[in-house]
């Protein structure tokens, strides 16, 4: 036995490089070439090994150092190469820690991964709450992610002295470098994104087909039935201007195979897709069942796959009211809405945020009589009021009946009404329907894929906590989407799994917009993106408004939409878009500019001299930007004193 030092190795032209993750600990029996440590640099992400086998007698450093080429890291007591390789080890059976290095390739905890480099990325934006637990927590998980408490991590022989950028676990030791787990648009864009950067990916998916809750049964098919809605409104409105069609015969069967189609065109091409990669595409119910393993339960099989990275795109599911019967056929969720097995007569939507509004237009325009339930004292609580009342106001014009600060104390299921009993302002005690819609939010998957036997944190909501480069308190393992915090939204997860495809493959990558538009696609639309003016109000900000309202847009009037309004928030110091909101028809096409801007730090000025095309409805954000400058001709608007 001799004593040795173990050194940085040449890692190239890089200095001062962070120390992400400890593999060993002192007294630790060691192999030649078993990996010691984790750096990482700008560029890549590369494991320290040991030149022989021995004991570990002294670690020299610590997560968060920084090392340079030549660097003492560790001692150890060095095997001599005469002795027996039968020597008794004070290690577990069969334990060696390939599995461990493999695993923390490329791995940053929280205390290292905003500081690689001189430039510290900006946290994504998500649920306030979750960004405070996301710091202390992250950062005591992923220091801990070791061999102490985790021996699935070094269940495995063969470590190598290094790891090539991306590559966490070689595709010899492991199933697969990257399985992403739901394939829904974060997972399938986190699967696709990996597999073009040279990952070998399996995408597992519990339902048939591809595309998750999005495709399947939420964005797609309620827009494409959205659409219907408006084209059969808009003809009616067409007979006050002298163009006049009959009654609208709706085919239930023939509509329900349109939207079938829809669904089916977009999730035939993502299986395409997936198999043009080479991505294997695996059904079944999938949980954790180690730190690098995964269980599949299908309906002919039970089989495991093992992988050197994760993402969790699992996803959410909608959350259940008690007092309200979800097994009677007659109660739906938002899912069983879409199937449109009839049209009620009479039809409850119980709660009045996004989807709940969305699906009472679908019905209304349908020709159900609707009634709205909202616990809240105004629609869409996330938005301003201001934006939200042109559409209260025309769906009430339309027939729908509102009721808000009202709660549903229960629904009795008769034979052949259910009796809804109400409690709030204005509400009857109670009223009949043919059908309840239950649309009040949804719920984090986190718990359902048994998270811990991965080592994997899970708040009591079943949020998964993340830091900016979307890693969970494993780091070899990512979640995004509505996992990870509101808004669960479809544009969020595809961009969550963009950049956490792009950092398991060792780019340095991460979540940094500055905001996250919302889109209701009702009639009108509403659309909002970076502050509210109640949150500029809430934050004591100095803040101007403009606003531009749609009666004086010649687009709008010529369309017979005149009851738009194009909103945006300034900072009165630096004349910087701090926020915008539309309301109107196609708000959701329109509010892509706005998020740009805040993006860019577009000023008012930088709005206002954009020349946009006229007549359109785009022009109406470069004159909403000329209200608040005061250079607006459009309008004639009083000089501010």
């Amino acid at each position: 036995m001799s004593k040795q030092d173990i050194r940085v190795p040449d890692i190239g032209d890089f200095d001062r490089v962070p120390v992400i993750e400890i593999l060993v600990e002192e007294g630790d029996a060691v192999e030649a070439e078993q990996s010691l440590v984790t750096l990482e640099s700008d560029k890549a992400t590369m494991e320290v090994p040991s030149p022989a086998a021995g004991r570990l007698l002294e670690l020299k450093v610590a997560e968060g150092d920084e090392v340079s080429e030549g660097d003492v890291i560790a001692v150890i007591e060095a095997e001599s190469t005469g002795e027996s390789a039968d020597e008794p080890s004070d290690s577990p059976e069969g334990t060696s820690s390939s599995e461990s290095s493999s695993q923390s390739s490329g791995q940053a905890s929280d205390q290292s991964s905003g500081q690689p480099s001189n430039e510290s990325p900006r946290q994504s934006p998500r649920q306030s709450s979750n960004q405070s637990s996301n710091q202390s927590s992250n950062q005591s998980s992923n220091q801990s992610t070791g061999k102490e408490g985790d021996p699935e991590d070094q269940a495995q022989a063969g470590g190598g002295s290094s790891a090539e950028a991306g590559r966490h676990a070689s595709s010899s030791e492991r199933d697969y470098d990257l399985v992403v787990l739901g394939a829904g648009p974060g997972g399938y864009t986190a699967a696709f994104r990996a597999a073009d950067l040279g990952l070998k990916v399996a995408l597992i998916e519990r339902y048939p087909d591809l595309g998750g809750v999005c495709l399947n049964v939420g964005c797609i098919p309620s827009k494409a039935l959205l659409h219907v809605g408006q084209i059969i409104d808009a003809a009616d409105q067409l007979g006050a201007h002298g163009v006049r069609f009959g009654a609208p015969d709706i085919d239930l069967d023939t509509l329900r195979d349109y939207k079938n189609g829809v669904v089916s065109k977009l999730t035939g091409g993502l299986a395409g897709m997936a198999d043009k990669r080479g991505v294997a595409v695996v059904h079944g119910r999938a949980e954790f069942s180690g730190s690098h393993s995964i269980t599949i339960e299908s309906k002919d099989e039970s089989r495991e796959v093992t992988f050197g990275q994760c993402v969790i795109a699992a996803g959410s599911r909608v959350i259940e009211i008690p007092g309200i019967p979800m097994e009677d056929p007659r109660v739906m969720d938002s899912a069983g809405a879409l199937e449109l097995e009839e049209i009620p007569a009479r039809l409850l939507v119980v709660g009045g945020g996004i989807i709940g509004l969305e699906m009472a237009c679908v019905y209304r325009s349908l020709g159900s009589e609707v009634t709205v339930v909202e616990l809240m004292d105004q629609l869409m609580a996330g938005a301003d009021s201001d934006l939200v009342r042109p559409l209260h106001q025309r769906m009430k014009k339309l027939g729908v009946t509102f009721f808000l600060e009202t709660r549903v104390a229960g629904v009795e299921a008769g034979e052949s009404t259910l009796t809804a009993r109400f409690e709030g302002r204005d509400a009857p005690d109670s009223a009949d329907f043919d059908r309840v819609l239950v649309c009040v939010g949804r719920r984090p998957n986190g718990d359902q894929i048994n998270a811990p036997a991965a080592g994997v944190e899970v708040d009591e909501r079943g949020f998964i906590p993340v830091d900016g480069q979307m890693r969970s308190s494993r780091a070899h393992i990512f979640a995004i989407g509505d996992l990870v915090g509101q808004p669960m939204l479809a544009h969020k997860a595809s961009y969550e799994g963009k950049v956490a495809a792009e950092v398991a493959a060792g780019h340095k990558r991460a979540a940094d917009a500055r905001v996250i538009p919302s889109v209701a696609y009702t009639d009108p639309e509403v659309a909002w993106v970076g502050l509210t003016e109640g949150q500029a109000k809430k934050q004591g900000l100095d803040y101007g408004v403009g606003k531009f309202p749609w009666a004086a847009s010649g687009r709008a009037l010529g369309m017979d939409r005149s009851e738009g309004l194009t909103k945006l928030l300034f900072d009165n110091g630096s004349g910087q878009l701090l926020g915008a909101g539309v309301v109107g028809s196609h708000a959701g096409d329109l509010i892509a500019e706005l998020t740009l801007a805040i993006e860019m730090s577009c000023t008012a000025e930088d709005i206002g001299l954009t020349i946009h095309p006229h007549p359109t409805l785009s022009e109406s954000v470069m004159m909403a930007a000329e209200v608040y400058e005061g250079t607006i001709t459009d309008l004639y608007l009083p000089k501010k004193k």
